[in-house]
């Protein structure tokens, strides 16, 4: 796996792995199997793993700790504070305050077992909290040598602006996929301005720009289901979007899954994508999509398959969306 570079000088694999569907959201677990994928990442040189407190909630956080012990020296390990939920899972609030960001990276350091986090992400901005007290709380954590690098998720241009004047931002965390756009044309261009690198999360589309969108979302603990494009009338509508794409996949002699992480891939060497899987078979897929080499006119015709205005419904349901653009 090759390298990419975010923001001035963290080095990571060229692909991520997201870790969150190992522990909730996308159905029913399976930590051994988790827990082998997460090597097998790591055997293949994806070494970029991504997490956070509110998966599980503090499950996630946990499990990996547990994956990389004996081999911490291998990782680049992310994880991100903001989402307050309660063991439970319920939702409490999104939190900047100062004391919440400390006692938030003390929790994460234990429960990973680390001395360090390398790239601490705000996971979504607190619209209640001045951004530069969060991020003088942050950058407290850096001087103290708790997180190497900083980074912060979903954010507004703006607030993006706002954080680096206090301390570098290395990487906004954002959804980037072929069906989700938007971002190009604003925070990544925010991004190359300030020397800011790029994580794409759902880089396949929560699983819908693969050969399974006809079943995913019908299982236990599914929150796709709970999404507006997986649902009725506008899931119907964008599965043609995956039989025009997978025309292209079948041409190219790809899977539909490696056609979508190629495309993100090729959007620029400070972009990162981090597909989520907790299975070796589909860790194997994607990590194939790396050696895809996609010309002008494939690039084009990936666009032209997926106008942005035939994308029906938006990408979260409407609670969820309000706290995006922080």
């Amino acid at each position: 796996m090759n390298q990419r570079t975010l923001g001035a000088e963290l080095v990571v694999s060229a692909m991520g792995l997201g870790c969150m569907g190992m522990s909730e959201f996308y159905g029913v677990g399976d930590d051994a199997e988790s827990v082998a994928t997460i090597h097998e990442a790591l055997d293949r040189g994806i070494t970029f793993l991504d997490t956070a407190d509110m998966y599980g909630p503090f499950t996630n956080e946990a499990l990996v700790g547990r994956a990389i012990a004996g081999r911490r020296d291998e990782v680049t390990l992310a994880t991100k504070f903001g989402n307050e939920r309660l063991a439970d899972g319920t939702p409490v609030r999104i939190n900047g305050t100062p004391d919440y960001v400390r006692a938030a990276c003390d929790a994460s350091l234990q429960r990973l077992g680390v001395d360090v986090i390398d790239l601490y992400y705000q996971h979504r901005v607190d619209r209640t909290v001045p951004i530069e007290e969060t991020w003088g709380a942050m950058k407290e954590l850096v001087v103290a040598g708790k997180v190497r690098y900083l980074g912060i998720s979903e954010a507004s241009s703006a607030s993006i602006e706002r954080a680096h004047a206090v301390h570098p931002v290395a990487a906004l965390q954002s959804e980037l996929s072929l069906w989700t756009r938007e971002v190009v044309a604003d925070q990544l261009l925010t991004c190359r301005r300030l020397g800011i690198g790029f994580v794409a999360y759902s880089p396949i589309g929560r699983g819908f720009l693969t050969s399974e969108a006809a079943t995913i979302a019908a299982g236990e603990r599914e929150m796709r289901t709970n999404y507006p494009r997986f649902q009725g009338e506008n899931r119907d509508q964008n599965l043609a979007i995956v039989d025009a794409l997978q025309v292209i996949a079948d041409a190219k002699g790809v899977t539909l899954a490696q056609l979508a992480l190629a495309w993100v891939l090729a959007q620029g060497d400070d972009v990162v994508p981090i597909p989520g899987t907790k299975r070796r078979r589909w860790l194997r897929e994607n990590a194939a999509a790396a050696d895809i080499v996609l010309s002008d006119d494939d690039q084009k015709a990936l666009l032209a398959a997926v106008p942005l205005d035939r994308v029906a419904g938006d990408r979260y349901h409407a609670a969820a969306m309000g706290a995006l653009n922080g």
